[in-house]
């Protein structure tokens, strides 16, 4: 039998990869590329296409079929399948960053980058980026370093590697351990769909009764809606320690950090921040310090006010002397005060967002915006429930091809993301996908989505889109492959059309009747749509915080509690006090469950809020859906990867540096609270 990842033909063969394909496939494929990188260095290049070029196509076969384990890896997990991916992670990793410690390969393409500059060859403005940013970031990742610290780097990269799959591995186990079997009576005050969503998770199982599990779809309803506090205070804990159940992932954080941190000393940095940073916007760890910290003095003020409110709340409904507010409290009782304050229950929405009309809604308004026609197609895929489809421009080209797979399974990690499997070059297409976990179908509705998860749906289509409408002729340099604190604008600005009344008159009717959205329901989210912002603030500025302060401030040699210390700057940042075993950073998958992911880069969120804020004001300016100004956003931002500096592109939108200011207003904030 032909093994499919040997060679990974168009459409991508999702359906035919087995785990016993895997070992076989990537060891060649490594050998294969370390040859194509070995004929490099042996032959003294005389062209870009020779140099830099080949360096492109030296590994995208690997990067290709790699990319499609680790996704299958994340979305369809079996033993069998992660036995296979572990075996392989190590040779992988160590592969990858050997290319930059390969002294050969370097002085070839340094010979070249030296030589072409007197020669005849004429390169385009993205090829010489592309020139000067891989040997910058050859000698960043210890291109000139020694024999001995080249060695080093490499085993401290491999066991990254490791040890950052066994964290993500554990956690989905921690997280899929986890069921709570309870009556109706238990589930008092949750709303039908929630109730519906247990009843049918308990069926599936073969048992009566309802099922609560630790996914999103389980957890949130009971933390916003349970009249029973016990209830909500089990759900809150088996959630923030799914991370120290199936396994304890405390000790797998220290040693991430402390790997990090050697990473870091080796290439000559101070600390992992540093070294994470230098080539993103931010430029250092300590300016991103400052930007979250600066953000939180603007902040701080209207966070004590919305904490004072709602304890006082709390009084009002149970009395003076009801306790200070836990932290399975605050969702509970915080919905309730908008329901006060704006006679309005988020879940009267959820009918008018079933999931094929929220999938049109992005579709369409990205065709309006950007001239491009999404319909279905037909592609192998990994489960039932993913759905092909075909990005193609106004002239009929195909820019790209992409999967949705919208809904939870146990074999599926938790959270959303968007993943590009194919980043192309002119004229070939994309190939991406985005996942969610989103209330799935039940019996007798279809999937019915929370308004977070209409953002989540938009965010992810921003990214993708980011993907696919790039035109970069380096495969290096296209696509989503930005500095980081970049990355989330195209996603973030996708979120502000969500809130916007023309925009939810196109899209968001109700799943039995077909009615639009009520008006008092459009006007009563868009008067809720501030409640308890700088609450939402604070809170992902101490995730920003934390990140930073573990990879700047934080000694994984000195016998520290790396849980305690987390905590302890969390509590600057929360509306509770925070129990002693708390450990959001053992289920941090963002900063651990990948050697690099968004670790010292949790601050690119709000950093790159800024920027969305700013640009989404030029669209509310001079028109939401006027094709001009979505040409605009294309072709300076989407389709620019990283051929120029990220600044400069915003500039080229904007005519001008971004302002903060757009940001704060948006959230009814202002300098001064």
């Amino acid at each position: 039998m032909t093994n499919p990842l040997l060679s990974p033909s168009r459409p991508l063969p999702f359906d035919q990869v087995r785990p016993e394909h895997i070992e076989p496939a990537i060891t060649q494929l490594i050998k294969d590329a370390a040859q194509a990188l070995k004929q490099i260095a042996d032959t003294e290049p005389q062209t870009y296409d020779q140099s830099f070029g080949a360096l492109e196509r030296a590994t995208e076969k690997l990067e290709i079929s790699m990319g499609m384990v680790e996704h299958l890896e994340s979305v369809q997990s079996n033993q069998a399948l992660r036995d296979a991916y572990n075996r392989v992670l190590p040779s992988v990793s160590e592969f990858y960053s050997g290319i930059v410690l390969n002294e050969g390969l370097y002085k070839a393409l340094q010979k070249y980058a030296e030589s072409h500059q007197t020669n005849t060859e004429r390169l385009s403005p993205t090829q010489t980026r592309h020139i000067e940013k891989t040997l910058e970031d050859f000698r960043r990742h210890g291109a000139e370093l020694s024999a001995e610290d080249k060695q080093k780097l490499q085993t401290v990269d491999k066991k990254l590697s490791e040890t950052t799959t066994a964290f993500s591995q554990n956690l989905l186990d921690g997280t899929n351990q986890f069921e709570l079997i309870v009556d109706e009576d238990r589930l008092k005050g949750l709303p039908e769909f929630a109730r519906e969503h247990a009843r049918q998770s308990a069926k599936e199982k073969g048992l009566s009764g309802f099922r609560l599990t630790l996914q999103a779809p389980s957890v949130v309803p009971v933390l916003t809606y349970a009249d029973d506090p016990s209830l909500r205070e089990e759900i809150w804990k088996a959630f923030n320690l799914r991370g120290r159940s199936a396994k304890d992932n405390l000790p797998l954080v220290v040693e991430i950090l402390r790997l990090r941190r050697e990473r870091a000393k080796i290439l000559g940095f101070d600390h992992f921040a540093d070294l994470a940073t230098v080539d993103r916007m931010a430029k250092s760890g300590q300016a991103a310090q400052q930007f979250v910290e600066d953000l939180r003095e603007k902040t701080q003020t209207a966070f004590d006010r919305e904490t004072a409110e709602l304890q006082t709340f709390r009084q009002e409904l149970e009395g003076p002397g009801a306790p200070p507010l836990a932290p399975w409290d605050v969702s509970y009782f915080a919905e309730k005060l908008r329901k006060k304050l704006y006679d309005f229950d988020e879940e009267q929405l959820r009918p008018y967002f079933s999931a094929p009309r929220v999938l049109r809604g992005a579709f369409d308004l990205a065709e309006d915006l950007y001239g491009i026609v999404i319909e279905p197609c037909e592609l192998p895929t990994w489960n039932s429930a993913v759905e092909g489809h075909r990005l193609v421009d106004g002239d009929g080209h195909e820019l790209g091809v992409f999967y949705t797979d919208l809904y939870p399974r146990e074999s599926k990690r938790d959270g959303a993301w968007m993943h590009g499997l194919i980043a192309a070059a002119p004229p070939d297409s994309h190939v991406a996908l985005f996942c969610a976990n989103a209330q799935p179908p039940t019996e007798s509705a279809p999937s019915l989505m929370g308004f977070r998860d209409v953002e989540t749906i938009f965010h992810e289509f921003g990214h993708l889109l980011h993907h696919c409408l790039s035109t970069v002729s380096v495969r290096g340099l296209s696509c989503t492959r930005v500095a980081q604190d970049f990355v989330e604008l195209p996603s973030q600005i996708m979120e502000n059309w969500c809130s916007e009344k023309e925009m939810l008159d196109r899209f968001a009717r109700h799943y039995q009747s077909g009615e639009n959205l009520p008006d008092s329901l459009v006007q009563q989210l868009l008067a809720a749509r501030n409640f308890r912002a700088a609450t939402s603030q604070m809170r992902q500025l101490g995730f920003a915080a934390v990140d930073l302060a573990l990879h700047i401030g934080f000694d994984p040699e000195s016998g520290a509690d790396a849980n305690a210390f987390a905590n302890q700057v969390l509590a600057n940042y929360s509306v509770t006090e925070l129990p002693d075993d708390y450990s959001l950073i053992a289920s941090f998958s963002h900063l651990f469950s990948h050697p690099v992911g968004y670790a010292a880069g949790y601050y690119s969120y709000k950093w790159a809020e800024v920027l969305d804020a700013d640009a989404f004001s030029r669209f509310k300016k001079e028109g939401l859906f006027d094709r001009k100004i979505g040409t605009a956003f294309r072709e300076t931002i989407l389709s620019r990867g990283d051929s120029a500096e990220p600044m400069d592109l915003f500039k080229d939108f904007m005519q001008r540096a971004p302002d903060v200011d757009a940001m704060l207003a948006r959230q009814g904030l202002t300098t001064s609270a």
